[in-house]
């Protein structure tokens, strides 16, 4: 029974396009703690919270992998329609919106849960290539504030105009507006009260990703 609970969760993961590290820092565990109870068998059995938080997450009933019998009737419709949210890692840095501040390193939080619906729509890649970072400061108010959390898609490495990018400068990592001017890029904010950075050797910029959505607290 164990091991056909590994093999039914290893593919609930593969088909909602999760990761092991993403599912484990779900239930408060180390990045590798599903894959070794997937691959190695330890631990031996899921807790019973982990069991219930891993089903909820996934919207399977949670006799799927080895608990209690539940009736479908029960399950969220949502659970049918889209095989249940999609989880979002949050990196370990700060993506600066100041003046061009040194990157914070921060502790991985548990990860952000999004409807798979909402990813589609804003053209979000796959889950892997996907990331949430942390703004720190206010050159990109009012479209970024302060603390606001965004959804990087670090597939997109390349540039692209007017649209907001986290970006790598002279080891500086940052939340920038990247617009063309001829044959240059320009690193622009959306406050007016920071000037254009344009003044830099292209090739100690690097694309991490594009912002795609950002959200705050009130």
């Amino acid at each position: 029974m164990a091991e056909d609970v590994r093999s039914i969760l290893d593919e609930l993961i593969r088909e909602r396009g999760e990761d092991y590290s993403s599912l484990s820092r779900l239930i408060g565990r180390n990045p590798a703690y599903i894959q070794q109870f997937i691959k190695r068998g330890t631990p031996r059995r899921l807790s019973e919270e982990d069991r219930a938080r891993i089903a909820a997450y996934l919207r399977v009933p949670e006799d799927r992998l080895g608990g209690r019998s539940t009736s479908s009737a029960s399950m969220p419709p949502a659970a049918a329609q889209d095989g249940g949210l999609r989880a979002v890692p949050r990196i370990e840095v700060r993506a600066s919106a100041g003046a061009g501040g040194i990157a914070d390193i921060e502790e991985r939080g548990r990860p952000f849960a999004f409807d798979p619906a909402l990813l589609r729509e804003i053209g979000a890649r796959p889950t892997s290539q996907l990331s949430v970072i942390r703004v720190s400061g206010d050159s990109m108010e009012p479209t970024l504030r302060d603390r606001d959390d965004i959804l990087v898609d670090l597939s997109v490495t390349t540039p692209a105009p007017d649209a907001i990018h986290v970006l790598s400068l002279d080891d500086l990592l940052m939340a920038k507006r990247l617009v063309r001017d001829g044959d240059r890029w320009i690193v622009r904010s959306d406050n007016p009260a920071y000037a254009d950075i344009d003044d830099f050797d292209p090739a100690a910029l690097r694309i991490i990703g594009r912002v795609l959505w950002c959200g705050r607290k009130l």
